[in-house]
Order: structure tokens, then C-alpha cells, then sequence
């Protein structure tokens, strides 16, 4: 097979650099108006999966498509999200400039509701591209996931600062940040929540199977619904195998 053959691994891996580069350039354009940010992250981690699932997908056609479907709910999460750190934020500027001395209990607070803010974040936008819930549930959900799965999460925040603290260090290579700064650290955070998402799908197929026309229809494009995930993540079995 030669180096440049279409089905060669060498292409493969360029197709895939090349889907990359696009992704984040889509992802980037979307979140520059701020109010559709929350949908293209969703849309990016939604074609982040697919990629690392190995399934035939044009980036196009399914970022616009998870974008187009979890609008509404992406919007209005990323604006909860939005309000949560700009109080977080105004709090600890008044704490740093005021002459009063807060007692430390109230920095414990504002802390430790960061911390949630941060892990939530995490999972809640790949979480809102692979199931169907309410707002409510999905951040509890992705709160859940992300505690459940504790070291993978930390790795993925360090994965998006990762993009962050090159482009600061090494203002020289933002254009590789540029193209690659969260396309990548979605493609590496999926590989750590794929096989945790499918334990996850596999239970809410068997909990709610669907008629073989349903089956027929969706082309393995369903976007699984979570009446069952609620809970699913506090099962035994699964909080007993951390990955």
C-alpha cells in the first residue's frame, strides 16, 4: 500500500488532523458571538466522539447538526454557566480590594462552588450532545460523571490549559494553538469518557428498547434518551469500576 493511497494510514491520519483543524475553526467562529458558544462546544464534543468512535462523519454536516438540535439547552446552560463565574468572579475582586476581612469559611464556599462550576463544565456540554434531558438533569448528570470520574477530569482541565499556557509561553505557535487549542483537548477528553458513555448507553438501550422501525430510521445518529440515566451513574456496578 503506498504512502500516499487514500486508505493508507498515513491519509488516515492526515484526514483526521485535517477534520481536527476544522472542527476547531467551526467551534472558534461559533463561540465568537458568545450567545451561540454553548451550542458549538456541544457540537465540538459532539463530532469529537464520533471521531474517536471511529464513525464515518463529515464535520460539517454534524456540527451543524448537534448545533441546530441542542441549541436551546446549550444556550441556556453556557448562560447559567456564564452568570455562576461572573458572580464567582465579582465575589473575589470585592474579597481582594475591600478592607473588610471575610472570614474564611465564605472563601471555602466561594471555592469549593469553582470547583464544581470547573467539573461540571467538564462533562456538561459532551454530556448534552450524547443524551437527551432536561437542563436540571443534565447538570447534575455531568456533575455526577465528573466526580465519579475524578482523575479524568482532572486530566482534562489539564488538557484545555494545556492550549492556554502555550499560546501565554509561547506566543509564537498560536497559530497551532489557534487550530488545534479545543478541537484537540474535546478529541483527547472523549477518548477518556468514550467507553464510560457506551457502559452508559448500553444500559439505556436495555432500559428502553427501541422498535425495530425506530432502529431502522436512525442510522446510529440517535441521540440516546436519558430517562433512565437518571441515577444510572450512582449504580453500583458501574461507581465501582473507575476508569
Amino acid at each position: 500500500m503506498g504512502l500516499f493511497n487514500l486508505d493508507s494510514p498515513f491519509m488516515q491520519f492526515l484526514n483526521k488532523v485535517a477534520d481536527l483543524m476544522w472542527l476547531n475553526v467551526l467551534t472558534i467562529i461559533f463561540c465568537i458571538p458568545i450567545v451561540t458558544a454553548g451550542a458549538s462546544l456541544t457540537a465540538m464534543n459532539y463530532m469529537a466522539l464520533k471521531i474517536v468512535r471511529g464513525e464515518e462523519c463529515y464535520i460539517s454536516r454534524g456540527f451543524f447538526k448537534s448545533f441546530k438540535e441542542n441549541f436551546k439547552q446549550a444556550t441556556a446552560i453556557w448562560f447559567l454557566l456564564l452568570l455562576v463565574v461572573a458572580i464567582l468572579i465579582g465575589d473575589f475582586i470585592i474579597m481582594q480590594n475591600s478592607e473588610m476581612e471575610f472570614p474564611t469559611f465564605v472563601r471555602v464556599i466561594i471555592l469549593v462552588v469553582g470547583i464544581f462550576v470547573l467539573f461540571t463544565a467538564m462533562f456538561v456540554f459532551p454530556t448534552l450532545a450524547r443524551f437527551t434531558n432536561t437542563i436540571r438533569g443534565t447538570l447534575k448528570n455531568a456533575f455526577m460523571i465528573s466526580v465519579l470520574k475524578f482523575p479524568k477530569t482532572i486530566l482534562m482541565i489539564i488538557m484545555y490549559l494545556i492550549p492556554l499556557a502555550l499560546a501565554y509561553f509561547f506566543p509564537q505557535i498560536f497559530p497551532i494553538t489557534f487550530l488545534f487549542g479545543l478541537s484537540a483537548p474535546a478529541l483527547g477528553s472523549a477518548f477518556l469518557y468514550n467507553k464510560f458513555f457506551k457502559e452508559l448507553e448500553d444500559r439505556i438501550r436495555a432500559a428502553n428498547p427501541a422498535p425495530e422501525k425506530e432502529e431502522e430510521e436512525d442510522d446510529g445518529e440517535r441521540i440516546f434518551s436519558d430517562k433512565a440515566l437518571e441515577g444510572i451513574t450512582e449504580d453500583p456496578e458501574i461507581t465501582s469500576r473507575p476508569r
